[in-house]
């Protein structure tokens, strides 16, 4: 698997399948939740209905996966992250799990390129060294990871890019 960082629009990418930083009414919400719905169209909404009238709401650290309706992308895949607040190792696992319960689904349904967000990072307030540092470490230990092409770290904005790009760099040195 070939792991690739950027600073972009996830929103705008032709990949497979990009990663919702979803709230667990899986209705949007703000951030890269909002633009996700907003620029699918309805048949994102649509389906995230008919997910939540079969199993309700996601929890946090769970992922679903859904069309990407007007997105180049082909499919969303949603995974709730954990609100940090005062934090802790339960935060940590369940941020890790989002990593690994969205690329569970992402061999499942063949996709051999991803985007991830920054999960958690904004209005979630997971402190953004320690977010990316669990991100890498979840996917770098990830099992299946030879079914899987390419993956990127799409980061939205500089902060974040720098960080990843700078773990990444100190990874291979």
């Amino acid at each position: 698997m070939k792991i690739q960082i950027l600073q972009a629009d996830i929103t705008t990418l032709k990949v497979d399948a990009i990663i919702n930083a979803a709230n667990s009414s899986l209705l949007g919400g703000g951030g890269v939740d909002g633009a996700i719905h907003r620029k699918g169209g309805s048949e994102i909404l649509e389906a995230c209905k008919k997910i939540r009238a079969r199993q309700g709401k996601c929890k946090t650290g769970e992922a679903v996966i859904t069309t990407a309706g007007k997105l180049p992308s082909d499919y969303v895949i949603h995974s709730v992250g954990p609100v940090w607040n005062t934090g802790g190792k339960d935060k940590e696992e369940l941020l890790a799990n989002c990593y690994k319960n969205s690329l569970d689904l992402a061999v499942e349904h063949n996709i051999k390129t991803i985007a991830f967000p920054n999960i958690s990072t904004g209005i979630y307030k997971f402190p953004k060294q320690l977010a990316a540092k669990i991100a890498l470490k979840t996917v770098a230990a990830y099992k299946h990871k030879s079914s899987i092409d390419e993956l990127y770290f799409c980061c939205f904005d500089q902060k974040n890019f720098e960080i990843y790009h700078e773990l990444m760099k100190n990874e291979h040195t």
